[in-house]
């Protein structure tokens, strides 16, 4: 499905420089690896931030298959994460990106790089960080399809060779490991926090692979977030997986359900999913 991988880092990161430093040691010899029709990835390190379209060099960027960005992540709680989103804005552009626009995503890679980074998680005794997933939020805005990987949340962590080894081995296993799985269901979430308890758990153990998740805090829902959602996964959709009690009141969810039913598009509760 995809060959050619990028991965993006900025100069500026500490998480972003501690990711793409360890990833080196996976890498092949590039000329040896350009020579043959065999997956491979390249680096970018950025001069400036990478959540803004406008610091990127877009045609690079267009002759790649995949883009992984590498990045530190911020948050007022101060937790030790290791977090795994697509770019995107469903309203606003505070950081970056496009007002209401989103980047295209893998459904299938972002399922397999999450279970992949908690097995590495656990596997390298990564004591105390929290492996999540959280919803679609700010930029860049790309054409290709791409993911966010990051480790949160102050310099320490950023910082942290362990967990920056982590974050690469999971890189670097899932660019050589990946794989297209006609039996995984795909789906678009709705509703819920921003860092998806109940997609985290379906994502990790059910049959379902999540692309976008449009959270509570950006509802009401519009018809315009939903078919962003559906064309801007690379996978055909097959549902919506609706986080009933964190989409807010009876009006908000009758409204979801009206603009999905509108749409034609199927949909389930995620306490309907086996997990």
């Amino acid at each position: 499905m995809y060959q050619k991988y990028l991965v993006i880092a900025s100069k500026l990161d500490d998480a972003g420089i501690n990711i793409t430093t360890q990833l080196s040691q996976f890498r092949k010899n590039p000329l040896l690896s350009s020579m043959q029709e065999k997956t491979n990835f390249d680096f970018y390190l950025c001069e400036k931030e990478i959540i803004y379209t406008e610091n990127l060099d877009i045609e690079k960027i267009n002759k790649y298959d995949f883009i992984i960005f590498a990045s530190k992540h911020k948050s007022e709680k101060k937790e030790k994460t290791l977090s795994v989103h697509a770019p995107g804005n469903w309203r606003q552009n505070e950081l970056g990106g496009e007002v209401g626009k989103i980047s295209k995503t893998s459904a299938l890679f972002q399922k397999q790089i999450f279970e992949r980074l908690v097995y590495n998680a656990e596997k390298y005794h990564l004591k105390d960080y929290k492996v999540t997933l959280e919803c679609t939020h700010h930029g860049p805005l790309i054409n290709k399809p791409c993911i966010f990987i990051e480790i949160g949340a102050t310099e320490t962590e950023w910082k942290d060779r362990k967990s920056g080894f982590v974050v690469a081995k999971t890189i670097s296993e899932m660019i050589q490991e990946f794989k297209e799985n006609k039996y995984n269901e795909i789906a678009i979430g709705i509703g819920g926090p921003h860092y998806c308890p109940n997609f985290n758990k379906i994502q990790l153990k059910s049959n379902v692979a999540v692309s976008h998740v449009i959270p509570q805090y950006v509802l009401p829902l519009t018809e315009e977030m939903v078919k962003q959602a559906l064309e801007k996964t690379d996978e055909e959709v097959d549902f919506a997986l609706i986080d009933w009690k964190g989409v807010g009141n009876v009006e908000q969810r009758q409204q979801v359900l009206e603009i999905l039913d509108k749409l034609y598009v199927r949909y389930k509760r995620t306490s309907q999913i086996d997990k």
